[in-house]
This record gives structure tokens, sequence and C-alpha cells, in this order.
């Protein structure tokens, strides 16, 4: 989820911790990797979400955004105008040429892990591809931003650098943030550059690092459901997000498979 809204203090994580969160973010991998498998035309998103939320509680976990401040669902399913926060529905079913947002995220053990994908339905036009290998390459650059000694601006830049030189732009109302014993922690991860200071980059943090990329405008807009965000021009949106700890060796990514150092997102 794309929200930042905590004033507590940045959080360092200890080793031990990390390896909970890495455990946490592995299960939110399994499922989108399992929602990916599924995604065809004619799927309905409410089955979507009950598959991912079986999944979590068979393996011991929550569903994080579940009545997260009255989110109705496990999983955030956003199609298309849809930047974040998409309600699940009985009565939305995925239709071939379609982009699709999945959010998930989990509790497990006193922590959280929390990552998303953009998948297309089927074939997709050229310019909807584009989007998408562009959203998940400015996730890529922004990780390897994510060191020791560099600060949050870096990323930031990184992200936005990539979006705005292949022709789209990002979104500014909502942002990445800190991950652990809270699903929304400082600091906040912005995918653009902001004129204030930046915090700096220290071992033991946990970042959720999360571009919203468009298609058209980067201006968005909040649906009536209180939960839905949409691009304002109402042109396609993509979004990406890996859960990161940053460590002396390099940033390690959580929500991997299987995690390793380096900018392979």
């Amino acid at each position: 989820m794309a929200i930042c809204d905590s004033d507590n203090a940045i959080t360092i994580k200890n080793p031990d911790e990390i390896e909970i969160i890495y455990r946490a973010n592995q299960i939110v991998s399994q499922v989108l990797q399992l929602l990916e498998s599924n995604i065809t035309e004619g799927v309905c998103t409410y089955d979507l979400d009950r598959m991912a939320e079986t999944f979590c509680y068979d393996h011991d976990a929550i569903p994080a955004f579940k009545g997260y401040k009255g989110f109705p669902a496990s999983l955030c399913v956003s199609l298309n105008e849809e930047v974040v926060h998409g309600i699940p529905s009985k009565k939305r079913f995925l239709r071939q040429g379609d982009i699709v947002s999945l959010d998930f995220g989990v509790h497990y053990k006193g922590f959280f892990g929390d990552s998303a994908i953009t998948v297309p339905v089927g074939t997709v036009d050229k310019d909807l591809t584009h989007l998408i290998d562009v959203t998940r390459l400015a996730l890529e650059r922004g990780i390897e931003q994510a060191k020791v000694g560099n600060r949050i601006s870096d990323i930031s830049r990184a992200i936005q650098q990539c979006v705005e030189s292949n022709g789209l732009s990002v979104v500014r109302q909502f942002v990445g943030h800190g991950i652990g014993s809270k699903l929304h922690e400082p600091p906040e991860i912005p995918n653009y550059v902001q004129r204030q200071a930046s915090p700096r980059i220290l071992d033991g943090m946990v970042l959720a690092i999360e571009p919203m990329v468009n298609l058209g405008t980067s201006k968005v807009k909040v649906m009536q459901d209180q939960w839905t965000v949409v691009t304002a021009d109402r042109k396609p949106s993509a979004h990406f997000e890996h859960s990161v700890a940053i460590t002396k060796k390099g940033p390690m990514i959580l929500s991997l498979r299987m995690p390793r150092y380096g900018n392979n997102a």
C-alpha cells in the first residue's frame, strides 16, 4: 500500500528482525507468483482476493491490508487507469488487453511484508508494455541507490530520471515507506525529488520502494469509495514494489523468492 502515515522515528532492524521480515516477504512473493500464474481473461478480481487470502492463512500469516484503515479486502487489485488501492469485486472480470496491478502484504510473527507487480492480461498494446517495462526498470534503478551512505532522495532521483527519460510520469501524491513492525513506517520514499532535506540511508533500514508510473499526467484522484486511486486523465498506470533491507554489502531484496544483493528486481 502506498501510504505513509506514521510520525515515529526511523527504526533500525537487527539481523533477527530482518530474517522475520524476509520470511514475511517470501509469503508475499509466493502469493504474487500464484496470482500472476492465474491472470487470464475472465478471471474475477474477487477470486484473486480469495486466492491470496487463503494462501496467506495456510502459511501462518495474516493479510496486512484487510481492515487497515477500513480497507475491505486482503488484496489491492488495480486495473488499467487505477493506480493503487483498487478493491476486488465479484462484478469485475479481467479482459484481454487489460493491465492489472496486484499489491499484497502480510503480517507474520510481529513484522510485515509488502510487494506489488503489474501484469498484462494476454497481449497488450505496445505503449502498455512500455509502461510496465519502464516501471519495473525504475524500481531496479531505485533499489540500486538503496545503499549505506546515500540519501532517500538518491532513490527518488533514480526513479524519477528513469521514468521521465522514457516519456512517462511519476505519481507524486502517494509514496513508498519504511516497513517493519508496522506496515507503514518512516521514512517516506517519494518517487520524485523533493526540496526538503532527505534522510541518510543506514545499515539496518528496511524500505518498501514502489514507483507508481502513469502513461499520461502524474495527477491522480481518489474515487468515491475513498480508496481506489485513478489517473486524472484516465490513462493507464503501473506499479511495482519490493521490500528491501539495507546492508553493508548492498541492498537485499527481501520480496524475491531467492533474495540477492544488487539490482535484480
